[in-house]
């Protein structure tokens, strides 16, 4: 049976608001098609060899979270490099995120060296962002739940993911989110974020295919309660701190029932 390797970085500490459900969504999409999943978890001071590794995913975790991990990660970042450059798809969420970048500096003032797969810097703020956000990507419009107080800016040349159409992204002015560098994604989408963008689950996972085992397409799913999914979500309102309008999409009426 062909199969992928993802590679989990820090499951213990990086996994806030639902972030375990972006690895279950690969898991399930690669085996609902025929596929084998091995899930190999990174932890803190442990030896891991990435050389196997065919997709790498990290979540998000608190400021104190992320200063213990950097380090470690830092050791890593060789290696990391080298994958991101050999064209490993990557998805990096909100901590990761930060620690992929540049540095991240906490609202303490304490900065953390990241990794430098991405040209942003992060500063932490005593303003958080948070609630629904909508975002124009390669991938189609992506919907997920941002909750961070750290203020991504990328530098010039820089891909970001999307634009914002609903929330805040990066930061509260610039109206971009994420970063893109090869198949590197990173990104402040919470929610878990997969689980309502099919499209952008399935890229990772083709593209991970694709250079691991030539396989050039993807066996269509059916993907109705993960649109209606990201449909519900749009449709909520931001609340009072929110950018952007109350409802990106709210239908009159919904055409599939869930049991």
């Amino acid at each position: 049976m062909t199969k992928l390797r993802i590679a989990h970085l820090y499951p213990r500490e990086l996994n806030t608001y639902g972030d375990l459900g972006n690895i279950i969504t690969l898991v399930k999409r690669l085996e609902w098609r025929g596929y084998e999943a091995e899930v190999l978890n990174v932890e803190r001071g442990e030896p891991f060899d990435f050389s196997g590794a065919d997709l790498v995913f990290g979540g998000g975790g608190q400021d104190s979270v992320q200063v213990a991990m950097g380090e470690d990660l830092c050791r890593r970042g060789e290696e990391l490099r080298q994958l991101v450059s050999d064209g490993v798809p990557m998805l990096l969420i909100c901590g990761s995120y930060q620690l992929f970048g540049r540095a991240f500096t906490t609202v303490a003032r304490r900065v953390v060296p990241g990794i430098g797969v991405f040209g942003a810097e992060t500063t932490g703020s005593s303003r958080r962002l948070v609630g629904n956000i909508a975002v124009d990507s390669p991938f189609g419009r992506l919907i997920g739940f941002e909750n961070h107080s750290g203020e991504t800016v990328l530098e010039p040349g820089q891909a970001a993911l999307g634009t914002v159409r609903m929330g805040f992204g990066n930061n509260s002015t610039s109206g971009k989110e994420g970063a893109i560098s090869g198949n590197a994604i990173g990104t402040y989408m919470h929610g878990p974020l997969l689980p309502k963008n099919p499209a952008l689950a399935d890229h990772l996972l083709l593209s991970a295919l694709s250079r691991r085992h030539g396989v050039e397409e993807l066996e269509p799913l059916n993907d109705e309660l993960e649109h209606l999914t990201a449909r519900v979500a749009a449709s909520r309102p931001r609340g009072p701190s929110g950018r952007g309008p109350a409802a990106l999409h709210r239908p009159n009426r919904l055409h599939h029932t869930a049991s």
